[in-house]
């Protein structure tokens, strides 16, 4: 699978992709609105295509996409998604949006105590199978990718 390059531009790098219509990126210094609510442009991700691999990496997100946004990103093979910075959707839109996306992995980061991890893995149970990698690399490829949607746990 390839990303959903007639929908996203080029302008970061040949291989990086960011969405214009629906998401900001290092090209908008701020994404958050002074006290709450939506803001345009309210949210980052950034989509890789690298060997193949269609790669989104979640920044912060301030509501969960809608359809269309949704439709313009497309099916990620792998998405890394914040589910403990503090900075992001609450652990029930983070939840919504790895269910949305239907990636065939999905990557908890950051996330710096148990609690919202074991919140996070426990909304995923039995819809997505959890791997715990035993250690901070693994190697994934285009053949590799599992059958079942997997969350798999780097430490």
């Amino acid at each position: 699978m390839s990303c959903p390059d007639e929908n996203l531009s080029g302008r970061a790098w040949t291989t990086t992709w960011i969405c214009e219509t629906c998401w900001s990126s290092m090209y908008q210094p701020d994404i958050r609105l002074q006290f709450s609510g939506i803001g345009p442009r309210g949210n980052s991700i950034f989509v890789f295509e690298v060997a193949g691999l269609c790669i989104g990496h979640v920044g912060h997100l301030h509501h969960v996409p809608n359809d269309e946004q949704f439709a313009t990103i497309g099916r990620l093979d792998v998405v890394m998604m914040p589910v403990g910075a503090g900075m992001t959707l609450p652990l029930s839109g983070i939840v919504q949006v790895v269910r949305q996306l239907k990636s065939a992995i999905a990557v908890p980061i950051p996330w710096f105590s148990s609690y919202p991890f074991d919140s996070f893995i426990l909304g995923m149970a039995g819809e997505f199978v959890i791997f715990d990698t035993v250690g901070a690399l693994v190697e994934i490829s285009l053949h590799s990718l599992p059958d079942s949607p997997t969350i798999m746990v780097l430490r």
